[in-house]
């Protein structure tokens, strides 16, 4: 990558830790640092400017998602010349997933760059927010081609074992489906209950198989309570001697 090194501004910034920090993760010195201070500011500490617009790192995950969704997008569709389309857009989910996602920023240490208000709970998907507006930084400072390269070398090169995630099966809610649609049974998520635990809202999800009601789960995300709610029920049919069969994309 040939992406030109800002050594004299990070020796002359007072901000040179962010500096040594981001080239340490990025592989490079940024140009714009200010692009990259409000890629890990959360909005927890926004500064709210004139037409009710809060300066957080919202924007730039909003960039950073499309982004990297495009590339993932390319780099599975290369990988995988012979699965479909069904297998390519489980795959992106399962590397883009706010999970993973999560996971990959603690890995490459961006949670210690977050600025967030100390007195609020750190939300669980805060982490990966932060990956994704790191990712329309990098967009802005840079271009498209040197982000895809830090994309396909840093992340997924580094810190992605792809045979690993392709040989997994984590999603419960489409094994879940598949099971419900070769039993022919009807197949619900319901929201039971919106509780407030830690000043945020949660969501109870309950999975309701052919009227038969079985796990449940709990988030912040929607999402997340219906995969734990699967997960739970195929937990619970399995102990019942129902054999889910592993998702076959």
């Amino acid at each position: 990558m040939r992406f030109i090194p800002g050594i004299v501004a990070a020796a002359l910034s007072p901000d040179k830790k962010l500096y040594q920090s981001l080239k340490n993760i990025l592989g490079f010195y940024p140009k714009n640092i200010s692009l990259y201070k409000l890629a890990f500011t959360h909005r927890s500490v926004a500064v709210e400017l004139k037409e009710g617009v809060k300066m957080s790192n919202e924007r730039l995950e909003y960039l950073g998602d499309a982004i990297l969704g495009a590339i993932v997008a390319e780099f599975l569709f290369k990988k995988y010349p012979f699965k479909d389309e069904g297998f390519l857009t489980e795959m992106r989910s399962r590397l883009v997933s706010r999970e993973n996602l999560g996971r990959l920023a603690v890995k490459m240490g961006l949670d210690n760059l977050i600025v967030s208000n100390s007195g609020n709970v750190r939300q669980k998907s805060m982490n990966g927010d932060a990956l994704e507006a790191l990712i329309g930084a990098i967009y802005l400072d840079q271009d498209y081609h040197n982000t895809r390269t830090f994309v396909l070398r840093q992340i997924i090169g580094n810190h992605l074992n792809i045979d690993e995630i392709e040989a997994s099966d984590t999603n419960y809610k489409s094994r879940l489906l598949e099971y419900s649609q070769k039993q022919r049974l009807e197949l619900n998520y319901e929201i039971v209950e919106e509780v407030i635990q830690r000043k945020m809202k949660h969501y109870i999800i309950e999975v309701v198989l052919n009227g038969e009601r079985l796990g449940r789960g709990m988030d912040v995300s929607k999402k997340k309570a219906e995969q734990i709610a699967a997960q739970k029920s195929i937990e619970l049919l399995e102990k019942q001697g129902i054999e889910i069969v592993g998702n076959t994309v």
